[in-house]
C-alpha cells in the first residue's frame, strides 16, 4: 500500500513577505504507488508527517529522474517544465489525511476534489477557512490586499487597467482545472474545491461551493451549498437552494439522491433519497410540519420533515387551498407507517 496520502508539485503566488497566496497543482497525486512515494521521500528527505517544502531549482532534475524511474513520467515532465519558472515552486507531501496547516496544503486538498480524486466529505478540510487568506483575484493574478493599492497605481502609470474580478479566499475552479465532460455557463460561480461529475451542466444562475458538487449527469440552475452532494440524474431548477452547514451551524449533511428534482425557487434543509421531487417555490426545512399522504391521497399522520430525511420516492408540495405542506408517497398507509417508524 502507498505510504503517502497525496503529493502535489505546484507553482503559485507569494506576497512581498514570501507568504503564500495561492498554488496551482497541474496534476496532483492521490495515494501514489509505493515506488513513487519512496522516490519523493528519499529525494526530499522526508521521514514522516505532512510537509510543504519550497522547491529549489537544483532539486528539480534529480527528483524528475527519480520519478521517471518509478514510472511517474507525467510528474517528471512537469518538474522539468518547472525548471524554467520565474514563480515560487512548492512540493506538498501529505503522509496522512489531516486538517490542512498551510495555504499550499489547503490548495492541494481543494485540487483533489476538483480533479475528482476524492468526493465531498472524503478529505479532511477542518479549519480551511483559517488557513486561506483573502486575495484580490485580478487579470494579473492573485494580489495581496495590502499590496493592491500600489499595484493599481503602478498599472495606471503604465496606462494599464488592473481588473479586480473578486475578493475572496477561494478562486474560481476553472482557473485551476476544467473537469472533462462538463459545461459551466458562468465560471465565476464554481469555486475551486467543487466536484463536478461527468455530464454536469451548470447554468448561469447555478452555483457550486467547495467540498460540494454533483455525481453527474445533471442540470444545475440553483445553489449547491458547501457540503452538499447531488446524485446522478438529479436536476436543480432555477433559483433553487440546498441548505449548507457553514452559516447555520448545523451538523446535518444535506444531500440529494439520484433522479431527483428541485423545482424553480424550491429549497431543502433535509437530505433527500432517490427519485424525490420538491414543488417549485416550496422550501422544506427540518422543522417543516408535513401532512404525510399515502398512495391513495389519504392522510396517514403529521410529521416533521426531518422524519422523512433520506427516504426515497417522495413528492413534496403545498396544498393550493389550505397552504399546508404535503408529502405524497407511492406506498400504502400500512407500508408507509412501517417505513416511517422502523428506526
Amino acid at each position: 500500500m502507498s505510504e503517502i496520502y497525496s503529493i502535489g508539485f505546484g507553482v503559485g503566488t507569494c506576497n512581498s513577505n514570501g507568504e503564500w497566496l495561492e498554488v496551482y497543482y497541474p496534476q496532483p497525486l492521490f495515494k501514489p504507488s509505493a515506488d513513487v512515494a519512496a522516490a519523493v521521500k528519499e529525494t526530499l528527505k522526508i521521514d514522516g508527517g505532512n510537509h510543504s517544502l519550497a522547491l529549489d531549482p537544483a532539486q528539480l532534475q534529480p527528483l524528475a529522474d527519480k520519478l521517471a524511474g518509478a514510472g511517474a513520467n507525467d510528474q517528471a515532465d512537469i518538474l522539468r517544465q518547472f525548471a524554467s519558472s520565474q514563480r515560487p515552486l512548492v512540493a506538498v507531501v501529505l503522509t496522512s489525511d489531516e486538517a490542512p496547516q498551510s495555504v499550499p496544503e489547503a490548495y492541494l486538498k481543494l485540487h483533489l476534489l476538483s480533479h475528482r480524486l476524492v468526493k465531498p466529505h472524503q478529505t479532511n478540510l477542518d479549519g480551511i477557512f483559517g488557513k486561506l487568506v483573502n486575495v484580490a483575484w485580478t487579470n494579473q493574478g492573485a494580489i495581496d490586499l495590502e499590496e493592491l493599492p500600489q499595484r493599481q497605481l503602478e498599472a495606471r502609470l503604465k496606462g494599464e487597467h488592473l481588473e479586480v474580478a473578486c475578493v475572496d479566499k477561494f478562486p474560481k475552479m476553472t482557473n485551476y482545472v476544467v473537469p472533462a465532460g462538463v459545461r459551466i455557463a458562468h465560471t465565476a460561480r464554481v469555486r475551486l474545491g467543487a466536484y463536478l461529475g461527468e455530464g454536469t451542466t451548470i447554468m448561469h444562475e447555478g452555483f457550486v461551493n467547495f467540498n460540494a458538487g454533483t455525481e453527474g449527469p445533471g442540470m444545475i440552475e440553483g445553489r449547491i451549498s458547501a457540503g452538499v452532494f447531488v446524485g446522478a440524474g438529479s436536476d436543480l431548477g432555477g433559483g433553487s437552494s440546498t441548505m449548507g452547514t457553514l452559516s447555520g451551524g448545523g451538523n446535518i449533511v444535506i444531500s440529494v439522491g439520484d433522479n431527483c428534482l428541485l423545482g424553480a425557487n424550491a429549497g431543502i434543509g433535509i437530505p433527500l433519497g432517490d427519485r424525490c421531487t420538491v414543488e417549485s417555490g416550496l422550501y422544506v426545512t427540518a422543522g417543516t410540519k408535513v401532512a404525510l399522504l399515502d398512495d391513495s391521497g389519504k392522510l396517514v399522520e403529521h410529521v416533521k420533515a426531518r422524519d422523512l430525511a433520506g427516504k426515497s420516492d417522495l413528492l413534496f408540495r403545498r396544498n393550493s387551498t389550505s397552504g399546508a405542506v404535503e408529502c405524497l408517497t407511492n406506498k400504502s398507509a400500512v407500508e408507509l407507517n412501517a417505513a416511517l417508524h422502523s428506526n
